[in-house]
């Protein structure tokens, strides 16, 4: 099998937390590093969440980088409110390493994306990627691919009406990030709230899981117990939406999403701060800078996330079918 080799960039965050765990339980992925952004929490509050999932997995060897620790130009706004006390759902897991986080993210994503065939999953604000833009464009033209977690077309947002989280927390440096890759002719897939919003965890879910893997089952219910609390007092939702395992999902199996190729610009001001415009009519003339993605198989998403967390066969799912929201 060949390996694709991956530097994960995100903001743990219970919703990143689980991403991690599907990713280091892919096949197809080396992952190369974690970079942290501030987002969801700290940026040192990221780090520490990071070496907290890889001491679950049995992967301290992955190296994590400190990285931005407050936005390009606006004011740092977390959500703890969604993600709790310590961005982990107030699991407060003991912390799983000692001393001074390692700073250099952006270092880190410059020397891999030069040196190797290696693409960025980002599952936070982009402003790692955005200051890597500034610190060496070649570095970020080298990038094979890039897949995020954020943003939205159809979808209302997540922390106002038109807006997601991700671009809404640092606009600047998403708007950088399009921008550069319409001029290198790049392409974004970009994994928004469009189809995010259609990955449920149900306490049923969450139940069969427990009963296929006690443990696993039981950490998996520590870190989203708050998660759930959330979506029942904001959204009335039975559940929690887990957004960013499915740009790791697409990321190994395309066949997962499906969406429209358009030129996207991302709003830096004003009353729809974080916007992600999303040209589907080509009104601007302009060559697409990203694949939008739009459709998504919610079941065939949790048969990968159950069976690569829990490794187990498909055919050992067989009670999914009738617990996922089609």
């Amino acid at each position: 099998m060949n390996r694709r080799r991956v530097i994960i960039d995100c903001d743990p965050g219970i919703d990143d937390s689980l991403a991690l765990m599907l990713a280091l339980s892919s096949q197809e992925l080396e992952v190369a590093g974690i970079t942290i952004v501030c987002g969801n929490g700290p940026a040192e509050m990221g780090f520490s969440n990071a070496k907290k999932i890889l001491s679950q997995m049995g992967r301290l060897d992955v190296p994590v980088f400190l990285g931005a620790e407050h936005p390009l130009k606006r004011e740092y706004v977390n959500a703890l409110d969604t993600h709790g006390a310590d961005a982990l759902g107030e699991s407060f897991l003991p912390e799983a390493f000692e001393g001074v986080p390692q700073k250099g993210a952006v270092e880190f994503l410059e020397k891999e994306l030069l040196q190797a065939n290696c693409s960025v999953i980002a599952l936070g604000p982009l402003t790692n990627l955005a200051l890597l833009i500034k610190k060496n464009p070649e570095a970020y033209e080298r990038m094979e691919e890039l897949v995020s977690m954020g943003g939205n077309f159809r979808s209302h947002g997540n922390c106002s009406p038109v807006a997601e989280y991700n671009y809404w927390a640092d606009p600047d440096a998403a708007a950088l990030v399009y921008e550069t890759a319409a001029k290198l002719g790049k392409k974004i897939s970009m994994v928004g709230l469009d189809v995010t919003r259609r990955i449920v965890l149900t306490p049923d879910l969450l139940s069969y899981m427990k009963r296929l893997d006690r443990k696993m089952g039981a950490f998996v219910e520590r870190i989203t117990k708050f998660y759930f609390d959330f979506h029942w007092e904001w959204e009335h939702l039975i559940g929690c939406v887990i957004n960013d395992p499915l740009a790791v999902a697409y990321f190994v199996d395309r066949s997962l999403c499906d969406g429209r190729e358009a030129y996207v610009a991302v709003e830096t001001g004003g009353l729809t701060l974080g916007q992600s415009v999303v040209d589907a009519e080509g009104f601007y003339r302009r060559e697409a800078n990203a694949v939008v993605m739009t459709e998504t198989d919610p079941l065939r998403f949790f048969q990968m996330f159950f069976g690569r967390i829990l490794s187990l066969k498909e055919e050992q799912l067989d009670l999914l079918p009738d617990l996922v929201r089609r």
